[in-house]
Parts: C-alpha cells; sequence; structure tokens
C-alpha cells in the first residue's frame, strides 16, 4: 500500500504541471494584451488594411509549452482564435459593400452612358431634321424664285397679245344677221376660251359702199357678232375690241406687189389674242381677276 501511494504521487505532480503552467500562460497573456493593445490602436490610423485596424500581434509570452500545447482546453483556442474569427467576419461584410458599392457604380456608369447615346442620337436625328427642313427652305426659295421671274416675265409682256385663232365671217349685201355657218364657226372659237385668262376678242367689219353708210352696215354687223359672244358664250364686253371699218382698204399677201383691194359685199373678221397670263395661271394657280368674277353672269 505504502508503494502504491508513492508511485502516485509523482503521478500527480506530473500531470499538476501542464494545467499550472497553461493557468500561468493564460493569466500572463491576458495581463500582456491591454498593454499589447494600445500601441495596436495607436498605430491604427496609420495601418492601409481594408478594415482600418492594426495587423494581429503575435502573443508577447508564449507560455510554458512555447506555441504548441498539447493539453490545451476549448476555452483557450476559443480566445486564441476569435480575435482571427473576428477579424474574417469583418472582412467579409468589407467585400460584401464594396462589391455592392462597385455593381452600384456600374449601373449608374451603364445609365449614363446610355443617357449620353440617347442625346447623341436625338441631336443626330435634330440635325438631320434640320438638313432636311433646310433643304426643303431652299428648294422653296428656287420655286419662289422661278415663280417670281415668271411673274415679271409675263407682267412686262402683259400687253403683248399673240393671234391664237382667226375666221371671217362673210354677209349678203344689205344683211346683218348672222348664218348658221357663221354661229357655228364663232361656237367652235368661243368655246375653247371658257375659264381661261389673257383673251381678247378683235372684231372688225367691212363692208360694200361708200363714206358713212358702209361704216353704220360694217358697224352692225360687228355687232351682231359681239352680241352672239356675249350673249351665247357669256365673254365679257371688256375682253371684245369692236370697230367698224366700212369699206377701208385691206392688205392682201398673194400677190408680190401686195396691192390693197377693197371689200366687195359684206364681211367680219374675228381674231383671238393671247398673251402669257393663261400661262401664269395655269403655273401658279393663280385665281380670276376681280373683273372677271364682277362680269360672271348671276
Amino acid at each position: 500500500m505504502n508503494s502504491r501511494i508513492l508511485l502516485a504521487l509523482p503521478l500527480a505532480a506530473v500531470l499538476a504541471v501542464p494545467g499550472l503552467a497553461q493557468t500561468t500562460s493564460s493569466t500572463s497573456q491576458d495581463q500582456s494584451q491591454p498593454a499589447a493593445s494600445q500601441p495596436a490602436q495607436a498605430s491604427s490610423t496609420d495601418t492601409g488594411n481594408a478594415t482600418g485596424k492594426a495587423p494581429l500581434a503575435p502573443p508577447s509570452r508564449e507560455g510554458f509549452w512555447g506555441r504548441v500545447n498539447p493539453f490545451a482546453r476549448k476555452t483557450y483556442v476559443k480566445r486564441q482564435t476569435e480575435p482571427i474569427r473576428d477579424r474574417v467576419n469583418e472582412l467579409d461584410e468589407l467585400t460584401s459593400a464594396n462589391t455592392k458599392s462597385i455593381k452600384d457604380t456600374d449601373q449608374r456608369a451603364q445609365a449614363g452612358i446610355k443617357l449620353a447615346s440617347d442625346k447623341a442620337d436625338q441631336a443626330d436625328q435634330h440635325a438631320v431634321d434640320a438638313g432636311n427642313k433646310a433643304t426643303a427652305a431652299q428648294q422653296s426659295a428656287q420655286q419662289v424664285t422661278t415663280r417670281v421671274q415668271n411673274v415679271e416675265t409675263v407682267v412686262s409682256n402683259i400687253d403683248q397679245y399673240k393671234a391664237s385663232n382667226e375666221t371671217e365671217i362673210r354677209f349678203r349685201p344689205g344683211e346683218t344677221m348672222l348664218s348658221k355657218s357663221a354661229k357655228d364657226a364663232l361656237d367652235q372659237m368661243a368655246t375653247g376660251v371658257k375659264g381661261q385668262h389673257g383673251y381678247i376678242f378683235e372684231v372688225q367689219g367691212f363692208s360694200s359702199g361708200k363714206g358713212q353708210a358702209a361704216i353704220t352696215t360694217s358697224q352692225k354687223m360687228a355687232e351682231s357678232v359681239v352680241r352672239y359672244l356675249v350673249l351665247t358664250h357669256d365673254i365679257p364686253v371688256y375682253r371684245i375690241y369692236l370697230v367698224g371699218m366700212g369699206n377701208a382698204p385691206t392688205p392682201t399677201t398673194t400677190d408680190e406687189t401686195a396691192k390693197n383691194k377693197r371689200t366687195i359685199g359684206g364681211r367680219v373678221e374675228i381674231s383671238l389674242l393671247k398673251n402669257d397670263l393663261e400661262q401664269l395661271s395655269a403655273n401658279t394657280g393663280a385665281p380670276a381677276t376681280t373683273a372677271d368674277q364682277q362680269q360672271q353672269p348671276k
């Protein structure tokens, strides 16, 4: 029995030494942590770490067993790894925040790029529209210039009438009434001028005889032609110029000498004269003149 007790006492002493050493190491480490934390906190502002904190410092004292303690307890291991776990968690949170910030920045950048692209497209479209409007304005200006030139040409030649159609009506001696063939000839001439502008009728009456009697007879024959044009075809009176020539000589071009000959019997010469006003009305769509509108029958 005494021998067993002697053997147990050394074994208990051997087992108690590691526990005492671990307790001493923990106590010394706890005492050294405040002193070590002060320099770390003091230098935290000078570090360039992502978390803004000083790096973890190794323990100032390693204890009885050094860095590796085969008899370490859970509380000792937890106390040693807790700062590392906290720092890892902080890094995870910082990484998540940075990732979110990068995504937000990228979204804003993409939105800004898209807005700039849309603005550029709108500016290009506005430039194209402005170019088209400028081209249309230039074409309109050219058209107006052309029309003004046409108007100037027509106005300068407004009193220049050219013969468009001519006919001659014969009368028997002593008669002033129109025959059916004469009316047909007048119908054919007057039908083509309905709705037109810039024309006049020149009516000249010629009669055989002498003196005032021939002039009166030629005047009556010409008046019968004018009366028919006004009443039947609504030709305005201001567009008809009438003159009784009597037995005045008329030039003839049937021979080389171009001698004058006097009228035998009675006849009326009708000439349709036109200027460029009708062409101007067709090109510009100009309405009828005030005089034409006043002369229209009601």
